[in-house]
């Protein structure tokens, strides 16, 4: 099979960069991570059933989704750095909004708002990242998303200790977050402003090319199959963050705050597994590390539904574990495919992730209406068994 080769280093990772990268990706997902949060909240004080709580995922997902391949491809002709701050400005409207809601469409609107302000940031925040990595795609992409995975898995944690205790009003309190991250991102802006000068002035900036020989087919059908490779992570994913609480509820009768502290300890340690993925990426080859990450937590997967609160705890942390690192090598895999065109793989590869959860979060709301969540848990426990399609996507070498 054809290789798709990866550079090497040339120079050292721009670390405070990637740091800023990342402190501003906790921050954002932070943010977004409050609302499936509040579902069990939202839910009685509006008396929604499953399907409606799905339709509050899609609205802020799909609006990301849907915008944010069309403004990656924008920037990757016009790179606009300081977009990230005006796109935080909508996430703070729509934090807002969710605060003093009263009734469901208001909900509604304050989610497509939040999604608006991902929508802005990932493209842009991609493009940093790769150029900050000197070659070690994998480590840059992992401290990068690890904010990311933090910040999700920090915000049910602070949703049960704050808002659940206090009500919704008090999720106003957070606009602080929301103050210091446009601060940490006018700095990204004008430090990656100042770089794209000195590299001109130096002539030190080179255009990337795809130099892997794949023929235009080839390289259509390696992005499909990384999409359905998202669609099965995703769809899995979507059935932990919008409705584990509701599962270990229902399944063993605990509280509201210890199914929150569980949902915390899923996503924290998802966390550890992207920044390990992405290193273990630029070793190994990021087809590896797909194949590992999604099809390797196949059997942990389908013994969870029928374990014990104690073994569903250690099982979702494994597989939340294993395969956290799946993102950063399908996302890094991709642009190494048209590196050419960061802003639109990231943007389209992003807005993907959030529409597909979103879509996934309506439909699996859908059917546990109908059939239950216990047994919609059973059914998304096949979905890694799609990784098996890895082995037709070409080889990475090291």
């Amino acid at each position: 099979m054809t290789a798709i080769p990866m550079s090497s280093a040339a120079r050292r990772p721009l670390m405070p960069v990637l740091a800023a990268l990342s402190l501003a990706h906790l921050l954002n997902d932070l943010v977004q991570s409050m609302i499936p949060a509040l579902y069990p909240l939202i839910k009685k004080a509006y008396d929604l059933d499953f399907v409606q709580i799905g339709l509050i995922t899609l609205a802020f997902q799909v609006t990301s989704s849907l915008l944010q391949p069309l403004l990656g491809y924008v920037t990757d002709r016009r790179p606009w750095p300081y977009a990230m701050v005006a796109g935080m400005c909508a996430t703070l409207s729509g934090l807002l909004l969710l605060s003093f809601a009263h009734n469901y469409g208001t909900v509604l609107l304050a989610a497509g708002l939040v999604g608006l302000g991902s929508a802005v940031f990932h493209p842009e925040a991609t493009r940093m990242a790769r150029h900050a990595a000197a070659g070690r795609q994998g480590l840059a992409q992992g401290v990068f998303q690890v904010g990311g995975h933090v910040g999700y898995a920090i915000g049910p944690l602070l949703a049960a200790m704050v808002v659940v205790p206090r009500g919704q009003e008090s999720l106003s309190w957070f606009s602080g977050v929301v103050l210091l991250a446009m601060l940490v991102m006018g700095w990204l802006g004008a430090r990656y402003s100042a770089l794209r000068r000195d590299q001109k002035a130096a002539k030190d900036h080179v255009e990337e090319v795809a130099n892997h020989g794949l023929p235009r087919g080839r390289v259509l059908l390696a992005m499909a199959i990384l999409v359905v490779l998202l669609i099965s992570k995703n769809g899995y994913t979507a059935a932990f963050t919008s409705y584990y609480t509701f599962y270990l509820i229902e399944r063993f009768g605990i509280d509201l705050q210890l199914s929150q502290i569980m949902l915390f300890l899923y996503l924290v340690v998802g966390a550890i597994g992207v920044i390990v993925g992405g290193m273990v990426g630029d070793r190994i080859g990021r087809d590896r590390v797909i194949w590992l990450s999604i099809l390797g937590s196949l059997p942990f997967a389908l013994m969870l539904p029928y374990a014990d609160l104690f073994w569903t705890a250690v099982l979702s942390i494994i597989v939340s574990f294993i395969m956290a690192s799946a993102f950063s090598a399908i996302l890094i895999y991709a642009i190494d495919l048209v590196p050419h065109r960061v802003g639109l793989v990231g943007g389209l590869f992003y807005g993907l992730s959030f529409g597909l959860g979103g879509v996934a979060a309506a439909g699996i709301g859908a059917l546990a209406d109908w059939i239950g969540i216990i047994a919609v848990f059973k059914l998304c426990a096949w979905l890694p068994a799609l990784g098996l399609l890895t082995f037709l996507l070409p080889k990475s070498t090291r």
